[in-house]
């Protein structure tokens, strides 16, 4: 059998890799402690899953439309307007299997093959992967800890060309945690206007969980609002990743194409799935309210321990649930058989030598950088920290 060539540009995902690994280990009875995967720890709140039951007793167990229920696109529509004073029409606005798929729809639909496709490093690790799928070319920006991995309007302003047909970007962000203020979107919306050709996607997953007040999304400068597509979900903020309902927000022709092509792969979002999302959007957010505040306790915790830690340096995440600590310093130190080369070796070794796994910062664009996930208890948080540090101490 001959697979495509187009796999040849895909590697599996190092969070799932390192999640995998994980499972190995414990399989041969080793403690492990896994921050590697991005999933709220939390049970989805009791209303959403009462909302589902009764859907099933409803009878809500045949196809749904393509887009989405129309009101939960109405649910939507409310949301975008109440959270973050945005106007879409349920035209605009589309569901689907996940935000991922909302990601890989819109990607296809607009991408050509050797279209540019700009991405601020660190990045989530679909983004670069669905681009290659697409055929597009994709063009990173790093942007370091030292400007809180925050893209500027200068580097912006370098990085796009005459080829330059897509940017991609999330806020809060994953691995980063970083969270772009109003003052930074508009300075970068002024960029963009400039440059007409270039659409946005602006991932807002962990809108949620932030600790900042307020989310800040780039579509809400009116020059380039036919220009944005919105991708967010229910993983994250509801803690709802199980249920895979992810949605856009989009000029209506880009999500007509959209419906086109999501019509051809897995056609209507799961309808128990789309029945709990209503409740979810409509209903009591005080279960989102604190698991978000659980989150901010445990970012302080972590961040804490990391900063006490000598040759860790640590950012202050403002959003998400992952800190992403600069661990350059230990490049070229070993202990006994570890040899520490670069970030995947020095992941691999708190795996085997803490029993603590993590995810190497290169699978996200930037290989002086770990990602440590904190979407578990304070309990497994201190026992990984008190792990780790001694682990790391012992690099010389």
């Amino acid at each position: 059998m001959q697979l495509a060539q187009r796999l040849n540009s895909v590697i599996e995902p190092q969070t799932i890799k390192m999640a995998k690994l994980s499972r190995e280990l414990k399989a041969k009875g080793i403690n492990i402690i896994d921050l590697s995967l991005g999933e709220p720890d939390f049970r989805t709140p009791e209303h959403i899953c009462n909302a589902a039951v009764k859907a099933l007793n409803d009878g809500y167990t045949k196809y749904t439309p393509v887009v989405g229920f129309a009101d939960l696109l109405e649910a939507i529509s409310l949301k975008l307007k109440r959270d973050n004073n945005l106007t879409y029409a349920t035209s605009e606005i589309m569901v689907s299997t996940g935000a991922k798929q909302s990601l890989y729809n819109a990607i296809m639909c607009l991408v050509n093959p050797g279209d540019e496709v700009l991405i601020p490093t660190p990045y989530w690790v679909t983004y670069a992967a669905q681009v290659q799928l697409a055929g597009g070319i994709v063009k990173t920006i790093h942007c370091g800890i030292d400007t809180e991995f925050k893209l500027t309007p200068e580097q912006l302003e370098a990085n796009i060309s005459p080829n330059t047909k897509l940017f991609i970007y999330s806020s809060p962000c994953n691995p980063t945690g970083s969270f772009y203020t109003r003052e930074e979107l508009e300075g970068l919306a002024e960029v963009f206007k400039r440059h007409p050709q270039v659409t946005i996607i602006s991932d807002e997953i962990y809108e949620y969980i932030n600790y900042t007040g307020r989310h800040e999304s780039i579509a809400q400068f009116e020059e380039l609002r036919n220009r944005v597509v919105l991708i967010n979900g229910m993983a994250k903020g509801f803690s709802m990743t199980g249920w895979r309902i992810g949605y856009m927000a989009a000029p209506r022709e880009l999500v007509q194409a959209c419906e086109k092509l999501q019509g051809q792969v897995t056609s209507g979002t799961n309808s128990i799935a789309q029945r709990a999302s209503i409740a979810a959007m409509c209903e009591d957010l005080a279960p989102t309210h604190k698991m978000v505040e659980a989150f901010r306790q445990r970012r302080d915790y972590i961040i804490g321990a990391l900063k006490k830690m000598p040759g860790v340096k640590s950012n202050n995440p403002q959003g998400a649930f992952y800190a992403f600590p600069d661990i350059s310093s230990f490049f070229g130190k070993k202990n006994g058989e570890h040899v520490i080369n670069d970030d995947s070796d020095l992941s691999m070794y708190l795996l085997h030598e803490a029993h603590v796994a993590t995810v190497c910062g290169s699978a996200f664009g930037d290989n002086n950088c770990i990602r440590i996930s904190f979407a578990t208890s304070m309990t497994n948080l201190m026992e990984a920290m008190e792990r780790i540090a001694p682990a790391l101490a012992k690099l010389q």
